[in-house]
């Protein structure tokens, strides 16, 4: 294969691998995002700094993919080989950096299911005594989950202001732990029972029995293998990336040797060329050489006009 053709379906390959690259960075800069700011998620307010870390990694990673691939875009356009070497030891630092952050939200996340659930247990017990988000958080667990307390709807019994209404059973829940309900103007509470005059509840219907701890452990562990999944993707991305960089900073030294050594080349005399005039000479019977181009020595009856007389002497 020719170099230059070569070098043409590396530029493209590595066009291409730096797009794929672009968009799994951005998509993992988007669930550190997600993870660090996104108020309608519980681990929004879970206290774990291990889960700090791998949010403000993942964004970090995100931040430097998009840098990193400008860096090779231009580098492989340029045919800038300083550029090629600082892409190459970026990508080493880049996978060193997700290994870690992956590593160390696999072995934590355990760690991080069992934070979830305690602080879905402080939510149950402090539900409704202020209207914050914790509140509206859980009511959306339990509406989309189909789900109602953390192991079952008994565990509403150790709400603070269920205990103070005497209750030996779950009869007043959260109107999202109903399949049908029509809530109150003023309470966030519904019961199925009908002898409740005061305080006022609303109304509802078919109670969830399941409680909603496992299936936010499943929500964890989606999301958590859907970070791994891109981050190995981008790994392995990454390590066709090194190979196809590496390729290409070698195809452009070989060029770059080619051309100066076209130069030189291109620069170098000639020493088997004669640049004078040609010598055109005849040589005497005995030996002696006569210019024919000289009028003075050889004149129009000389032999040297005549070699096929010369011939027919001998």
């Amino acid at each position: 294969m020719k170099l230059e053709v070569q070098i043409e379906l590396l530029k493209f390959c590595s066009a291409v691998f730096n797009i794929l690259f672009l968009v799994l960075g951005l998509s993992v800069a988007g669930c550190g995002v997600w993870i660090l700011f996104d108020s309608g998620s519980f681990l929004n307010i879970l206290p774990s700094n291990e889960l700090r870390v791998v949010a403000m990694g993942l964004l970090l990673i995100g931040g430097v993919v998009v840098l990193v691939s400008v860096i090779g875009c231009a580098g492989a356009n340029s045919q800038n080989r300083l550029l090629l070497l600082v892409y190459i030891g970026c990508l080493i630092v880049l996978v060193l950096g997700q290994l870690y952050v992956t590593l160390l939200l696999l072995l934590n996340r355990d760690k991080i299911d069992n934070m979830l659930n305690e602080v879905v247990d402080q939510v149950i017990v402090q539900y409704g005594n202020s209207s914050n988000r914790a509140d509206t958080l859980m009511d959306n667990v339990q509406h989309s989950g189909k789900c109602c307390g953390e192991t079952g709807p008994s565990d509403w019994l150790k709400n603070s202001y269920i205990q103070s209404l005497n209750l030996s059973s779950p009869d007043v829940l959260p109107c999202s732990c109903f399949t049908v309900y029509h809530g109150s103007f003023n309470s966030s509470w519904c019961s199925e029972l009908l002898n409740y005059t005061e305080p006022l509840f609303g109304r509802g219907n078919n109670t969830f029995s399941q409680g909603c701890s496992e299936k936010l452990s499943d929500w964890l562990q989606e999301n958590a293998l859907t970070i791994v999944g891109m981050a190995l993707s981008l790994i392995l991305i990454q390590v066709l990336q090194f190979v196809i960089t590496v390729y290409l900073y070698r195809a452009f030294g070989k060029k770059s040797a080619l051309k100066r050594r076209n130069l030189l080349v291109e620069h170098t005399p000639n020493d088997d060329l004669d640049d004078g005039e040609e010598n055109y000479a005849y040589m005497e019977p005995d030996g002696d050489y006569v210019d024919i181009n000289n009028a003075n020595l050889v004149g129009p009856n000389h032999s040297a006009y005549h070699p096929d007389d010369q011939n027919l002497r001998y």
